[in-house]
């Protein structure tokens, strides 16, 4: 068993604690909540001073785990343990929470050889993790524990403890679990970022399994939202503009992008090109003679909020953006309403 040691000392008196209330005047709400945020904030504090090689012990043994990470804890640690399982699965660690009481009554069969048991329980007594801890032990599975006590059952069953510091509940009482839910949490999504880290997980993973949401949307790329294919106005330098009024009509988009031989964009003509164009000879030049040859493009792999920023950066926004794969051939087009549909903003 290896433990995440802790200082020695005593939980420290010269925290603030909030007032006791008195029945006959009103509490001071701000000086309460003061104290309540100093003492979890000495509390994680001291938790940082803590951690050691028995950290970087739980790292290495969760990113070697063939399965699932299966968080545990019952009570306010059952509330804690949901949360970091939630945060571990999103962030790239396959992870599941299991209720230690349901665990008892048939959904051990949910934990297996080949996954890993993060329990936690800040008195370490929990008996409702009894079976889950036994089942543990004899099907050979990583138990690790987070705890407040070395000595508690949990922390000597474990293969590796990560002890909690001593540190006083925010709870004028000292009774209701506040500050040691929160080392608790703080000390999961601790695990949960350095298990990202050493996975390599990317911003392309998080997209992965983010796909919806405000998450998902700031990390859409353009080539997930560009029309393609056949939708594409698209004609050769040389087109005379009758016809190409009659496609850039026709394709719904306000634009059309001109291609040289080679097919790499050569420009583009835009409602705003024709207005500058208007004039007796318009109908009888070609679109070489009308387009824009230096027009702003996009690439696939861009983030689409990046391409709604240079589509807003001109003094007059524009509205779509031709997509360019690596010979500057036209591969798609983005459209300022694929880009707010998506929920980009």
């Amino acid at each position: 068993m290896t433990t995440l040691d802790t200082h020695p000392a005593a939980v420290p008196a010269a925290l603030p604690q909030p007032p006791a209330p008195h029945p006959h005047t009103e509490p001071d709400d701000l000086a309460v909540a003061l104290a309540v945020l100093e003492a979890e904030r000495a509390g994680l504090a001291e938790l940082a001073a803590t951690l050691n090689g028995a950290f970087s012990d739980a790292v290495a043994r969760l990113a070697a785990v063939s399965g699932r990470v299966v968080v545990t804890g019952m009570g306010k640690s059952g509330h804690v343990a949901r949360k970091i399982a939630a945060t571990l699965a999103s962030t790239g660690t396959p992870a599941m929470f299991v209720h230690p009481a349901e665990a008892s009554h048939g959904d051990l069969g949910m934990i297996l050889p080949g996954d890993a048991v993060l329990a936690l329980s800040n008195s370490g007594e929990t008996a409702e993790l009894a079976d889950l801890i036994a089942h543990t032990s004899r099907f050979g599975i990583l138990l690790l524990a987070i705890t407040g006590r070395a000595q508690s059952a949990l922390a000597q069953a474990a293969d590796i403890t990560l002890l909690l510091p001593p540190a006083r509940e925010a709870c004028p009482m000292g009774l209701a679990p506040t500050t040691s839910t929160t080392m608790q949490l703080a000390l999961g999504d601790a695990l949960a970022v350095a298990l990202l880290h050493r996975r390599g997980f990317s911003r392309t993973d998080f997209l992965t399994i983010h796909p919806g949401g405000k998450l998902g949307a700031r990390l859409k790329r353009v080539g997930d939202l560009m029309h393609t294919g056949e939708a594409l106005p698209v004609a050769p330098a040389n087109l005379p503009m009758p016809q190409a009024l009659l496609l850039m009509t026709g394709k719904g988009f306000g634009c059309l992008c001109v291609v040289n031989e080679s097919g790499a964009l050569a420009g583009i003509v835009t409602d705003g090109d024709l207005r500058r164009a208007m004039g007796p000879d318009l109908l009888s030049r070609t679109v070489s003679q009308v387009m824009n040859p230096t027009p702003l493009t996009a690439r696939p792999d861009m983030l689409a909020a990046e391409a709604l920023r240079v589509m807003n950066e001109r003094k007059r926004p524009i509205t779509a953006l031709f997509v360019l794969d690596e010979a500057n051939r036209p591969v798609g087009l983005l459209h300022v309403h694929d880009v707010l549909r998506a929920g980009v903003v």
